[in-house]
C-alpha cells in the first residue's frame, strides 16, 4: 500500500510540475508575444526616424547649394555696384 502511494504521490508530483510547465511556457509565449510587438513597434519608429533624417540631409544638401548659389549671386552684385560707381580715370 505504500509503494502505491508514493505512485501517487509521484505522479501527482509531475502532474503538478506539468502543469506548472504548461503555465510558464503559456507565460513564456505571451510574452514573446508582446516584446515582438514592442520591437515591431520600435523598428517603426526607427525606420520613420530614419526617413525623417534622410530627408532633411537631403534638404541640408539642398540648402547648401542655395546657400553657394546666393553667395555667388551677391558677389556678381557686389561686382556690378562696384562697376556702375567706379570713377574713370582720365589721362
Amino acid at each position: 500500500m505504500a509503494q502505491k502511494q508514493q505512485q501517487g504521490t509521484a505522479e501527482k508530483a509531475f502532474q503538478n510540475f506539468g502543469k506548472k510547465m504548461d503555465q510558464f511556457m503559456a507565460e513564456l509565449n505571451e510574452a514573446g508575444q508582446k516584446l515582438n510587438k514592442e520591437f515591431e513597434q520600435k523598428y517603426k519608429e526607427l525606420k520613420q526616424s530614419a526617413e525623417k533624417l534622410k530627408k532633411e540631409a537631403n534638404d541640408k544638401e539642398r540648402w547648401k547649394e542655395v546657400e553657394a548659389s546666393l553667395k555667388k549671386a551677391g558677389e556678381e552684385l557686389e561686382r556690378a555696384v562696384k562697376a556702375a560707381f567706379k570713377t574713370k580715370k582720365t589721362n
